[in-house]
């Protein structure tokens, strides 16, 4: 257990240090207590030469532009011409001309753009300096149509198999250099201790060890070997160890929440990767938005610089997150010197680069910058530029792989993505040895999961959160359905989508593809660990084939273990698919035996998490006093185990889980809550970033407040009554010790009507006016608008069994929300 290999790791630093241990909860760090690496690169005394002297070349322009980056969502080519910054990036739902599905060419010429416009900046008598390109390659070269898209790294952490992760990091490397982009913000290294974090499938594993065992082998598939020649160049790219520290264990689970864990913990279960990462040359570090001890770490000089770049010895630059910055107290998103005096060297100011970059002019002609600080930043971006040759790279376009597309998505590139998702399923049951199914039988596929590779990619896949995609914005990738077709067919077999089968057909076995809908960051968080506790449709799909009697396969799709009792129990086998990229065909390999019967492949694949008894179960970590998850880390099924899964318990308190005193959190309803919009007889569920109803009287889409896509925008336009609702399909007792609603919203647009809040229950309804709420409210300043439940007329109904909650008008208006709850 890795439990006992951290417990001998932190006697021996505190032996060796004559029993020297960190105080707890203040925050601080005792650098002398973590461990020492090295990296194999080594400063090159001609590239520091050469830096001294482009440093003493500089302007003061250049030194600032330098440690700022900017979004290509909100920064043109042409400003470049003006403001000398040292790097670009796309976010996730960046791309050329604001199109997430724009052709492979339309990337490599606007990486041709910004490179052109860069050498027509004026530089005021500076040397030219090159500029980076830095995008969220996390599972593959998951922006671009046509890529491959590897399983996410839970699946990975299931294959146990640190030297697939090489090959990985290669194939995802070469793809990146196509489309003439040099750096990826991957690997993340996280190590996940609470499942409920919306990032748990960026995580490998909640043991270190399995995380430690991967890092080096995927920063050298990336970044190449340090001391070969092509390091950082031709199939390479620059490797980004992701988000020191701290970020997989935060409290509850909360994306950029608080670590709470003691200056040992955090060191051996979460920094596991760091000097592994650091040890195989990786060239930059980005810093988490959480915080420690109520610390930002974006903030925190002694993580930062005593730590990483001290005891730790890392050489590259440390990059932010998306405008985490601001968050550190003193500072916002345009102005934030304290962050660089802790040791940030560039600042990830997708949106506010240009305010960005006036206030540090500002400060450091004011004398204000510590300009040893700046130069020691700027030297550290031009040691990986150096490194990287990025000063004799030439036009994007020139430069190796450039151009040949017929490197994105190759078979070559797929088959290892097609290893990948064999050795990652987990067979969590096979009562009745169900599986392998045969190929020459007549299979019914049935499930929204079936025939759906942008649910099968989940988040971070062509769009930040992974959705509004179709299989044609995956060329090449084949859904589950597809590989099992294929195969069948071939064998004399027939895989029919449950959607196009005859009536009355009798199938040899059902295989139902269900599970979460894709997600990223914070939007991803959840309360409990119960799965879809909103929506039965899929149990009741699973229900319906296995009460007849036909063998059922379940077959989940998810970016965490979740508590799936009832689904388990309706299938005679069940298989963690977790979220296998454009390659569904490997699933088929598996699952699908060879016609005399034998399996084409066995399942491999070990549980990277523990699988939880109860929806409340967490957080649930091999180790743990009292350790009872329903399947341990570890655990995986082969086909050579003869093993029965019993009855498993379905019932639980709904009321401890619902959402008893929120609605609306972070851009996203509070399960069991729904959001959806209702005019007339019309109903839309929200479930994207946008939604309308058909007539677009009312509109709703995703904004960013305080991080990415955390509110919500609401417009009516008054061309009929409409309401913006939240729904349970169960009702839900409120807690009865709340007093009062509160809807912290921004007013952007008056009303034209009276304006209602609803509570219903399933049989009455308590409506009361906040007209003159959302007047005194004024416009463009975010509020908390309070209604005490007193004022509504029977608000003790609504409460016993709440159904609903909205807020309607006849009439005109655009809020924009972050939070409904009680309080």
């Amino acid at each position: 257990m890795f439990q006992s290999r951290l417990a001998l790791f932190s006697l021996v630093w505190f032996v060796a240090l004559g029993g020297v241990a960190s105080s707890q909860n203040d925050g601080e760090v005792h650098p002398q207590i973590w461990p020492e690496s090295e990296s194999p690169v080594g400063l090159d005394p001609k590239i520091e030469s050469r830096i001294t002297k482009l440093i003493s070349q500089m302007t003061l322009r250049q030194k600032v532009g330098q440690v700022i980056q900017a979004d290509i969502g909100s920064i043109q080519p042409d400003d470049l011409k003006t403001y000398p910054l040292g790097s670009v990036l796309n976010g996730g739902n960046s791309a050329p001309g604001g199109d997430n599905r724009a052709d492979a060419q339309a990337w490599l010429d606007l990486a041709d753009a910004f490179y052109q416009a860069s050498r027509q900046c004026d530089l005021q008598g500076g040397p030219y300096i090159p500029l980076m390109w830095g995008t969220d390659a996390v599972h593959g070269h998951n922006n671009i149509v046509g890529a491959t898209f590897f399983p996410h790294n839970i699946g990975l952490g299931a294959t146990r198999n640190p030297k697939l992760l090489r090959e990985i990091g290669a194939v995802t490397a070469k793809e990146i250099r196509v489309t003439g982009q040099e750096w990826t913000f991957a690997p993340t290294i996280a190590v996940v201790r609470d499942d409920r974090w919306g990032r748990t499938y960026e995580g490998y594993s909640e043991d270190p060890a399995v995380t430690a065992s991967y890092t080096g082998e995927l920063i050298e598939g990336i970044q190449g070997v340090a001391g070969q020649d092509d390091f950082l160049t031709g199939a390479h790219v620059i490797a980004t160890a992701k988000h020191f520290v701290g970020d997989g264990g935060t409290f509850g689970g909360k994306d950029q929440g608080d670590n709470q864990m003691s200056e040992e913990d955090l060191r051996d279960l979460q920094a596991a990767g760091y000097p592994v990462a650091i040890n195989a040359g990786v060239q930059c570090v980005m810093a988490s938005f959480s915080s420690w001890q109520g610390k930002k770490i974006h903030g925190h000089r002694g993580l930062l610089t005593d730590v990483l770049k001290g005891r730790m010895g890392f050489d590259g630059f440390i990059v932010g997150d998306w405008n985490a910055h601001g968050q550190v107290p003193g500072c916002t998103v345009t102005d934030a010197l304290p962050v660089l005096n802790a040791g940030l060297d560039m600042f990830m100011a997708p949106d506010s680069w240009k305010g960005m970059f006036d206030s540090l002019m500002q400060h450091a002609e004011a004398g204000e910058v510590d300009m040893a600080r700046l130069d020691d930043a700027v030297r550290r971006i031009l040691r990986v530029k150096l490194r990287a040759k990025l000063f004799d790279a030439g036009l994007p376009s020139t430069r190796p792989f450039a151009g040949d597309f017929d490197q994105l998505g190759t078979p070559e590139h797929r088959d290892v993505a097609r290893r990948a998702v064999r050795q990652s399923l987990v067979m969590l049951k096979n009562n009745k040895q169900t599986l392998p199914l045969s190929p020459s039988s007549t299979i019914l596929v049935a499930g929204d999961g079936a025939d759906n590779i942008g649910k099968q990619c989940g988040g971070w896949s062509l769009s930040w959160q992974g959705t509004g995609n179709s299989n044609d914005d995956f060329p090449g990738g084949t859904s589950i359905y597809d590989g099992l077709k294929a195969q069948m067919n071939a064998a004399g077999g027939d895989a029919i989508l449950a959607s196009e089968a005859a009536p009355g057909i009798k199938p040899d076995a059902v295989l139902v593809v269900f599970g979460e809908d894709p997600y990223a960051e914070f939007q991803g968080d959840v309360e409990t660990l119960a799965y879809k506790p909103e929506d039965r449709s899929d149990l009741q799909l699973l229900q319906q084939y296995h009460d007849q009697g036909i063998p059922t396969v379940g077959v989940f799709l998810s970016g965490r273990p979740l508590w799936v009792n009832a689904e388990i129990n309706a299938t005679d086998a069940f298989v963690a698919a977790w979220l296998p990229g454009s390659e569904g065909v490997g699933v088929a390999d598996v699952l699908l035996a060879k016609t005399d019967g034998t399996p084409q492949y066995d399942f491999q694949g070990k549980l990277p998490y523990s699988w939880p008894r109860t929806p409340d179960q967490t957080p649930l970590n091999v180790g743990d006093e009292n350790y009872d998850p329903l399947f341990a880390y570890g655990y995986g099924l082969t086909y050579g185990d003869q093993v029965t899964v019993g009855e498993l318990a379905e019932s639980y308190d709904a009321q401890n889980l619902a959402g008893r005193s929120r609605f609306f959190q972070s851009g996203r309803a509070v399960a069991p809550w729904q959001m959806t919009l209702a005019a007339d007889d019309e109903t839309v569920a929200v479930r994207a970033t946008r939604a309308a109803t058909t007539d677009g009287t009312l509109q709703i889409y995703s904004a960013d407040e305080k991080a990415q896509e955390d509110i919500r925008v609401v417009r009516w336009n008054g061309a009929r009554p409409a309401a913006f609702a939240f729904t349970s399909p169960t009702p839900v007792e409120l807690a009865s010790d709340q007093k009062s609603i509160r809807i912290r919203l921004r007013v952007d647009q008056p009303a034209s009507e009276d304006v209602t809040l609803r509570l219903s229950a399933s049989d009455s309804s308590a409506t009361v006016s906040i007209t003159d709420r959302i007047a005194a409210a004024g416009q463009g300043q975010w509020v908390s608008l309070t209604v005490p439940l007193t004022s509504f007329s029977n608000s003790d109904a609504a409460l016993s069994g709440c159904s609903g909650i909205e807020i309607a008008t006849d009439g005109s208006l655009q809020i924009s929300v972050s939070d409904i709850d009680l309080q």
